[in-house]
Formats: C-alpha cells, sequence, structure tokens
C-alpha cells in the first residue's frame, strides 16, 4: 500500500527544518514548495549578492474558479542546485505583511505562475487535512513508535481519499458491461455519507473476504474459487481506473501483497 505523488507543499515549520524535512525530500527525489521566513538563512550572503526579478502579475484562480491578481518575483541569491526563492504578494507597491508571502521550490523549470497557484493549494491541502483528523481520527493512534503512527496514517488516508473519490462519481458512474455495480442487490441508492460508505464497503468485500478464505484454501485446493475471487478483484478494481480517466483526475493506484 502506497501513495505516489509529484509536489509537496507545506508551511514555514517544514521550509525552514534545513536538513530534515528537506533532506528526506531530496532523497526521495520529490519536488517541493514550501513557505519560508522573510529572513530566511539562504540571504545572509553579501547584500550586493542578491538580485531581484522583475515583479509578473498572474491570475491565482481559487476552487471556485473565480480568480485575483497577483504578483511574483523571483528572489536570486547564488547557486543553490535546483533551489528557487520566490516573493508573492497582492500589493507589490506596499508589500502588505499579511498577503506578502516567501517561498523556496525545487521544481525543474517551474513557471512563476505555477509556483504562485500550487503553492495557493497549500490552504486547501491544510483544510481537508483538519477535517479528515477530526471526522476520521487521524490523530487517535494508541502507539507510540513512528513506523506504527504512519501505518494509521496511511490506512485512514487512504479511507478518506476513497470515499472522497467514490461520491457522487460513484452514484452517477454511467453502467457498463461488467460495471453496472449499481445492480447489486444490496446496493444503497441513498446519496448520504453513510449510503456512500455502504456501497464503499460492499465494493471492497471481495477483497476481504477472499483473504479470509485464503488460509483455508492452502489446506485445501480449490483452484477455482481462486480464479473466480481473482476475476471478480479485477473487475471491481477496473471502477476505480475508470473514475480516475473518465474525470481527468491524477492517477492513485492502491495495491495490496
Amino acid at each position: 500500500m502506497g501513495f505516489r505523488f509529484n509536489l509537496v507543499l507545506a508551511d514555514s515549520l517544514y521550509g525552514e527544518s534545513g536538513k530534515n524535512f528537506l533532506s528526506v525530500l531530496d532523497e526521495l527525489n520529490l519536488n517541493f514548495i514550501v513557505a519560508i521566513r522573510s529572513n530566511h538563512r539562504a540571504w545572509g550572503i553579501a547584500e550586493t549578492e542578491v538580485k531581484y526579478s522583475e515583479w509578473q502579475r498572474f491570475k491565482r484562480v481559487f476552487s471556485n474558479l473565480s480568480s485575483e491578481n497577483r504578483f511574483i518575483r523571483e528572489i536570486i541569491c547564488g547557486q543553490n542546485q535546483g533551489i528557487r526563492y520566490w516573493q508573492i504578494t497582492t500589493d507589490k507597491e506596499t508589500l502588505p505583511k499579511n498577503t506578502t508571502w516567501y517561498v523556496m521550490s525545487k521544481y525543474p523549470e517551474i513557471t512563476p505562475r505555477d509556483v504562485g497557484n500550487f503553492y495557493g493549494l497549500r490552504t486547501w491541502v491544510e483544510y481537508g487535512l483538519k477535517q479528515s483528523k477530526n471526522e476520521l481520527g487521524w490523530a487517535d493512534f494508541r502507539v507510540t513508535h513512528y513506523p506504527q503512527i504512519e501505518r494509521w496514517w496511511e490506512i485512514v488516508c487512504s479511507a478518506y481519499l476513497m470515499v472522497s473519490l467514490h461520491s457522487e462519481q460513484l452514484l452517477k458512474f454511467p453502467p457498463q458491461s461488467e460495471s453496472n455495480f449499481s445492480s447489486h442487490p444490496w446496493w444503497d441508492k441513498e446519496n448520504g455519507w453513510n449510503n456512500i460508505l455502504n456501497n464503499l464497503r460492499l465494493i471492497l468485500q471481495p477483497f476481504v473476504l477472499f483473504n479470509l478464505i485464503k488460509p483455508w484454501l492452502k489446506v485445501f485446493t480449490v483452484p477455482k474459487l481462486s480464479e473466480g475471487f481473482f476475476h471478480l478483484q479485477i473487475i471491481v478494481n477496473n471502477l476505480t481506473r475508470s473514475i480516475f480517466q473518465n474525470f481527468n483526475i491524477p492517477y492513485f493506484y492502491f495495491s495490496s501483497a
């Protein structure tokens, strides 16, 4: 089980972590855009060596598709092996403290507009994270070792993502030759959260039930039963792939041993 992603967004707590958080991202070869303080230590070089590019205006696009004019410029301070620094603001003349941000990026050939809009997604990431923590108990682990805490986080985040992706899309998904899930006799036709969760449990049942039966198949070999469950799981897994492709959602793949 695991996630594959292309960009990490974080606030200044992580942006100023130095060799801890950022070094791990480098080891994993992950792109990132993180907030930094206005007195970030990388600017401790001679003042004459710090340069600024021209301000560029860009449209900050929000989740409701509304937009707002903002400005961004690059802060250039020596050779940093792919690390770039940026200043983003709502007013390039007055640089208001509450709406001016400093960010650091490691993302090959990224454009100033993409820096501004990608970094703006961090607010919604934090908002969604807070909701998942509160509603699904992301912080309610009962263990102390980090690998076990990490495993708990992964389970909860996987569940949150799966339910989110299978909400309206799942209920309205067009019938296909082997993908008409709504014809299941136990399928819940309502639109509430519990109804969606009930349908998700139905989709997960073939995998769960097969793993309960699997130890018995090592005692009593029934090849056709194993093949049947395997074929059923393939059909169910195709639903998730079809939803991603049909709605142009970046593709995540969940697998289990």
